[in-house]
């Protein structure tokens, strides 16, 4: 390759991740609710799509590779035994999200999301708030698309049931 294609590739690249960093480290944020975690995870997920990049850049899909990336890194990463892991040794000291919700609304929904099983957690962030339908959310989590309408219902209703618990035992009766 000579030395003027790489160096387009690498400031095309370089262009991706500045644009989109941000956003990414939300995705990112939002499938391991830590940010320290997620810093980690995004910084991961960007050394493995820079390895790639010479291919995904062609097909023109750099942004949902990399989402896929994320969420399966984070998959690998919490299948790993605990004593390998790392942790965040500041816990706590995470900066506020910038969202339109109020801060307790955004904060009891965070709490909410991570407080459902892990792919229910995934779904729901990849169909709902990231807006992918359903074929692209099952491409991201490597699984079917009827499982990924399970889960996402699912996730739905735990997250109603942990929000309003009181408009769900009176449903219950």
């Amino acid at each position: 390759m000579s030395l003027s294609r790489r160096a387009a590739r690498e400031a095309d690249y370089a262009e991706f991740v500045a644009d989109r960093q941000q956003h990414l480290l939300r995705i990112a944020y939002a499938v391991c609710g830590d940010w320290h975690g997620a810093e980690d995870l995004l910084q991961t997920s960007l050394v493995k799509l820079y390895l790639a990049w010479h291919r995904v850049h062609r097909d023109g899909r750099e942004e949902a590779y990399t989402r896929q990336i994320i969420v399966r890194t984070h998959i690998s990463d919490t299948r790993r035994p605990v004593f390998k892991r790392e942790r965040a040794g500041l816990e706590g000291w995470d900066a506020a999200a910038r969202g339109d919700l109020a801060y307790e609304e955004r904060s009891a929904l965070f709490d909410a999301l991570q407080q459902l099983p892990e792919m229910q957690r995934k779904t729901v962030l990849l169909r709902y708030w990231l807006g992918l339908s359903i074929a692209e959310a099952a491409a991201d989590l490597g699984i079917g698309e009827g499982t990924v309408k399970s889960h996402a219902s699912r996730g739905l209703d735990g997250l109603r049931t942990v929000l309003d618990p009181v408009d769900a035992a009176a449903l219950e009766r």
